[in-house]
């Protein structure tokens, strides 16, 4: 019996020493945690395109510059001021949806051809505004307003047009804002920021308090293109660059004029035209057509990069040029 009992005793211990070593308990390797910070999301969205101008009025040609900018795929609207040259906000408006859709973002300020209905164009803006998911604005809508949307900060003025403290209200504005894309646009102009027959209806105290915060400075008004070179003084004209990649920062910015929206395009100041502060000038004496400046943010992926042109309903592209904000 004893001899029996041993034998079982010894296939019980081979039996175990058989058993595969992934059953003997273990001690679990640790997952490696990583140490590094995740890249941030750009506020801007890649290629987010900007389309800028004014001076619209109703039919044929305005309606081909909106379809101009439906078939670049922009993003959004800067309209410069003046509308439809006919006190009617209802007709304004529905040119707009018939083209974009009623709830495209198309930001407006004032300009002197809508003073008379501003109240019903304000209501049109305001009911626009409303369905853009992200947009944020506050202020007197179109006269005195900072707004944000897709991580671009835009003040819309009704200086030289209606309101008061313009100045101020930008100062204050740019130095509470941290975004690297910043925009100051109005209607009218300076004699010497156009190259048509437009007067001093702005001050230079305007012009120097954007470049002083890096905002880039859009206007309308007259009836054609231009583009001042880098300025780091617009009273004193003063060139900071020429380079066709215009480096933003506090205390240098570019202006320019995009009033080609559709309802006429005007001839050049010679002598104004001559100025050496401008990069490009697109008028009738150059055969210009209707047509808007478009920027696109973000662009290819690098996000305080950005590249713009102006384009008509023609094709043509009559100025290229590039941008780098260091805000």
């Amino acid at each position: 019996m004893k001899n029996i009992f041993y034998l079982v005793v010894l296939s019980l211990v081979l039996t175990a020493c058989r058993e595969p070593f992934s059953a003997l308990p273990t001690t679990p390797t640790p997952t490696p945690t990583s140490t590094a910070t995740p890249t941030p999301t750009p506020e801007t969205p890649e290629n987010f395109t900007i389309a800028f101008f004014g001076d619209q009025g109703l039919g044929t040609n305005a309606q081909a510059v909106l379809q101009l900018i439906e078939d670049e795929g922009a993003d959004m609207v800067l309209h410069l001021g003046d509308f439809d040259y006919t006190d009617d906000p209802d007709a304004w408006d529905q040119q707009i949806n018939d083209i974009l859709g009623d709830s495209f973002p198309y930001f407006a300020l004032i300009g002197n051809h809508d003073e008379a209905a501003w109240s019903g164009y304000q209501q049109k803006l305001q009911t626009r505004l409303d369905k853009i998911t992200g947009a944020s604005c506050s202020g007197d809508l179109g006269v005195q307003t900072t707004c944000t949307y897709q991580g671009i900060f835009f003040i819309l003025s009704g200086i030289g047009t209606m309101g008061s403290g313009h100045e101020d209200y930008i100062t204050t504005q740019l130095a509470q804002t941290d975004k690297i894309w910043r925009i100051c646009a109005w209607h009218k102009n300076q004699r010497l920021m156009q190259v048509g027959g437009k007067s001093d209806e702005v001050g230079w105290t305007a012009y120097d308090n954007c470049r002083v915060g890096g905002a880039i400075i859009a206007t309308g008004h007259e009836h054609s293109y231009s583009r001042t070179y880098l300025m780091s003084d617009f009273e004193n004209q003063t060139v900071a660059s020429t380079n066709s990649t215009l480096t933003l920062s506090a205390g240098q910015t570019f202006a320019f004029v995009s009033g080609l929206g559709g309802q006429s395009i005007r001839s050049q100041n010679s002598s104004l035209a001559a100025n050496p502060w401008w990069a490009s000038v697109y008028t009738s004496t150059q055969s210009a057509n209707y047509g808007a400046l478009f920027c696109i943010f973000n662009y290819q992926g690098t996000e305080n990069a950005a590249h713009c042109y102006f384009k008509d309903i023609s094709g043509n592209t009559p100025d290229t040029f590039d941008l780098i904000s260091n805000l």
